[in-house]
């Protein structure tokens, strides 16, 4: 787990790379790489990659990137991990290739050479990695299926830079104009949206995809192999069901954690009361000595959003080192500054993120397992339900022509009769899968968000946001619902918040987050259940992972990883589970005057 960054003056007319620009890039992210720094720069001056390292794999200098292919003269830096590299090193070596470390970077510079961009569909693992050809000149960059790993591009025409973090790349020379779709995206998701940034010149990478720089050219994002939305089609084709369905789904479960396991430095378990996170633990008891970390809040003490105790007797069954951390408003001012500085993009759901990988730091962890995508996969969010059921309903409705536009605006006359400005856009919205999941998870609804920033920029920002159509192509060909609601939860909550959270959260504290639940074997391997409610096919399947559990976590209901917020941003505010939409006025004030100062 790194941070990357480099440069490429592609044209003819560029000029040579600006190193002491790159050392910046690179010096930003130190955090993401104590335990070592390198540089690389081509002999014309023409391409350059830097790297900082958390030695996770192969923890000696073997593993010290950039690195060389000695027999091409080819270059890599790489962020992230490869769970099968022992599995593709033996491959490569029946196949004649000589191997000179145990390192995961290694086999991504070997498979380059062997078998360019095909490599991509046999990686298991999270990625986000760099490698200039030097045969070919060729500067290709990719992106796991999933997105786990973060990979920002700024190319003004003549030159390409590329970062793991969009503030490195707010190091360089870049175009720093605001991007009417970063800012509208964030008010309306509380997360800016892939491809988009606040800044006209970064944009991420898209998840699953390559891009190649050649002949004086960039080419555009090309989509390998297995991306996301391909897996949830190819499961509702799939006719052939699972001759033990809970059995082997288990056992598809507890291979992903084996395989998230493998580190040369102790794995930590991130462990609350949920379901999630025990089965992760269960399984992960099984592989290797467990360490488990459980946060909890000053201000939740007593109810039932407090998971402290339930979490000490799985982890005391597991046979864990276990460890409890509690903080209040009081550590949340003193780490505002910090955590603000880390946080690479404004997003409302990140904080507790932050502070229990403060806590898996402290105990010297540098590895931790998460139950990220497990309410994706399980179908266990409320909007499973939901979703679908606000569609029915309302569907008759929104077939009649103009009947929710006027809704909405005869609505708008009246501020402050409704609870919530979504039930203005029920008829409007709700008649499609994709406009219900807007209203159930939209922080501020599209008419709302000319009030809270620049209304020019704001019109701009919403179309090309294209919001509703790019949400209807997430869960094209899939008719059940269950797989389009997993389809959405998958490429938008969880890829441009959960996981973006993740990664900056916990490298800001020098931890790699790993997510076993966001895998694409798994994915491949596990089966919807007919027949079974959401809250009942999750209890099941943890029955079947960890049937030692104890009742109160298996029949505990869901109440999500609240942070109060809200009192910490309000002291002396009534008791009450966060506001997001408070929360999201202050950061978008601070990115914005930061942006505006930059």
């Amino acid at each position: 787990m790194c941070g990357i960054a480099g440069t490429l003056a592609y044209h003819p007319d560029a000029s040579p790379v600006n190193l002491d620009e790159l050392m910046r890039m690179r010096e930003r992210m130190r955090a993401r790489g104590p335990d070592g720094a390198g540089l690389w720069c081509s002999s014309d001056g023409r391409v350059a990659l830097a790297h900082r390292r958390l030695a996770i794999i192969a923890t000696d200098d073997s593993g010290a990137q950039p690195m060389r292919d000695e027999r091409n003269g080819n270059q890599i830096v790489f962020n992230g991990e490869i769970y099968n590299h022992a599995a593709l090193r033996e491959d490569l070596v029946r196949s004649g290739v000589a191997m000179r470390t145990a390192s995961d970077t290694e086999v991504l510079l070997k498979l380059w050479s062997r078998d360019g961009p095909a490599m991509l569909g046999r990686l298991r693992g999270m990625f986000a990695f760099a490698i200039w050809d030097a045969a070919s000149r060729a500067l290709f960059l990719a992106r796991d299926a999933f997105g786990v790993k973060p990979l920002y591009v700024a190319d003004d025409g003549a030159t390409l830079r590329f970062a793991s973090q969009v503030k490195s790349l707010l190091e360089a020379d870049v175009d720093r104009r605001p991007e009417p779709a970063g800012h509208a995206g964030f008010l309306l998701w509380g997360s800016v949206p892939d491809p988009w940034t606040l800044y006209k010149g970064i944009r991420a990478l898209p998840a699953g995809h390559w891009m190649q720089v050649r002949d004086g050219k960039a080419g555009g994002a090309v989509p390998f192999d297995s991306p996301l939305h391909g897996l949830l089609c190819a499961q509702e084709a799939r006719r052939d069901p699972l001759a033990e369905p809970l059995n082997d789904i288990a056992r598809a479960v507890d291979d992903s954690v084996a395989a998230h396991m493998v580190a040369d430095v102790p794995v930590g378990v991130f462990l609350s009361a949920g379901l999630d996170s025990t089965m992760i633990a269960a399984c992960a008891a099984r592989h290797r000595a467990l360490h488990t970390v459980t946060l909890g809040f000053d201000e939740y003490a007593g109810t039932r959003q407090d998971e402290a105790a339930l979490a000490a007797e799985v982890a005391s069954q597991l046979g864990a080192k276990h460890h409890l951390h509690r903080f209040n408003a009081s550590d949340f001012a003193k780490d505002r500054e910090a955590l603000m500085h880390a946080m690479d993009q404004p997003t409302v759901d990140g904080i507790n993120t932050w502070f229990v990988a403060k806590s898996a730091a402290a105990q010297g962890l540098k590895v931790a397992l998460s139950g990220i995508g497990g309410d994706e996969l399980f179908g266990s969010y409320p909007s499973f339900s939901q979703v679908p059921t606000l569609q029915r309903r309302i569907q008759p409705l929104a077939r009649v022509p103009h009947l929710g536009l006027g809704i909405r605006h005869a609505m708008s006359r009246m501020p402050g009769l409704l609870p919530s400005a979504k039930y203005a856009g029920l008829v409007e919205y709700g008649g499609s899968i994709g406009g219900a999941y807007l209203l159930r998870r939209a922080l501020f609804m599209p008419w709302e968000i000319p009030a809270l920033m620049d209304p020019e920029l704001a019109a701009q920002g919403l179309a090309e946001l294209d919001t509703l159509a790019r949400l209807q192509a997430s869960t094209r060909g899939l008719r059940s619902p269950r797989l389009a609601l997993s389809a959405l939860e998958m490429q938008w909550y969880m890829r441009h918040q959960l996981l973006r959270d993740a990664d900056w959260a916990g490298m800001a504290h020098s931890l790699e987050i790993r997510v076993p639940f966001v895998d694409g074997t798994l994915l491949r391997q596990w089966r919807e259940l007919p027949g079974l409610s959401a809250t009942r096919e999750k209890r099941a399947v943890a029955r079947a992972v960890a049937p030692q559990l104890p009742a109160p976590v298996l029949e505990r209901p869901k109440t999500g990883f609240a942070v109060p917020i809200h009192q910490w941003l309000h002291p002396g505010a009534a008791h009450t589970v966060g506001n997001h939409r408070g929360w999201a006025r202050f950061l978008y004030r601070s990115f914005t005057q930061e942006q505006a100062v930059a």
